[in-house]
């Protein structure tokens, strides 16, 4: 039986110290765990949504659109949120953080918002409409590879060190070598897995109903039990999380619990419509 896993992983990657070449002084350059995945997760989930575009008869020219919407909102989402949701003093003294490094602090539920923003917007465009990438059928394959950057994100994480589960006595806790904000060779959750796990898990639920349906998926179903499971399990993962800010700890729930419970709600929604709403026609442009 184990006691603990130390896990001492390195967060940089690798690094190149600062040199100077043809006159010219660069600086020390390094690539971490954490920078590489959250890439990762967009160069894989561009090409599933290949697959999903030529399995459905979508023009393939339009998904290099799609994946400057999806890079602009995830990010500028995330950073928006985590200001605004964590620490709002920041973000009304000085907007420009939002974009200037250091970056520090990405908040999913933000993402979240930021993500079904700029897809509202991408169906809209004339090239979407005629080609029935309305508002629902888009965010339902969408969601497909967002399950998946979503577990490449939780899983840089763990390589980073932060988002640490509480003290706990599980023979799987973790002991984070490289975490300055808490104490030291204190046993913990490692949280960052279990969401990791969970987004795995989801992702193949979805892209083993989407290979099933297809075109046939009921409109905003796959957006509804993503919202739902997503949300879901973070609001019972937050029990076992160590709070992000101070002012949580006044707080009956924390900031990650109250802007799940929304999230769920919305969710919910979807999946009740998507039950009682017919396929749309191929005439139909818009949801």
């Amino acid at each position: 039986m184990l006691a603990y896993i130390v896990w001492d992983a390195n967060p940089v990657l690798f690094s190149i110290d600062a040199f100077k070449l043809f006159g010219f002084q660069f600086p020390q350059f390094e690539i971490r765990w954490y920078g590489l995945l959250f890439a990762a997760g967009f160069l894989i989930g561009m090409q599933i949504m290949t697959r999903i575009f030529r399995k459905e008869g979508k023009p393939q020219e339009d998904l290099d659109a799609l994946l400057i919407y999806m890079v602009i909102s995830t990010v500028l989402g995330a950073r928006i949120g985590h200001y605004l949701f964590y620490e709002p003093e920041v973000l009304f003294r000085n907007p420009l953080e939002v974009i200037l490094p250091p970056y520090r602090g990405l908040a999913s539920h933000g993402a979240t918002i930021g993500i079904l923003t700029a897809l509202w917007l991408y169906s809209r465009r004339k090239s979407s409409r005629l080609t029935g990438q309305t508002f629902l059928w888009t965010t339902d394959r969408i969601v497909i590879v967002v399950a998946l950057a979503g577990a490449c994100i939780r899983l840089g994480n763990l390589m980073n060190h932060e988002i640490v589960g509480i003290q706990t006595t599980v023979p799987w806790g973790f002991i984070f070598k490289y975490n300055n904000e808490y104490p030291l060779n204190a046993v913990r959750h490692p949280a960052q897995l279990y969401e990791s796990l969970s987004c795995l898990t989801l992702f193949f639920i979805l892209f083993a109903m989407w290979n099933r349906m297809r075109e046939k998926t009921p409109r905003g179903l796959f957006l509804g039990i993503f919202l739902i499971w997503v949300f879901g399990l973070r609001f019972f993962y937050e029990y076992i999380k160590e709070n992000q800010v101070s002012f949580e700890n006044n707080l009956p729930l924390n900031m990650g619990q109250i802007l799940s419970i929304p999230a769920v709600l919305v969710g919910v929604y979807f999946v009740w419509r998507s039950r009682r709403t017919p396929l749309p026609t191929h005439s139909e442009t818009m949801v």
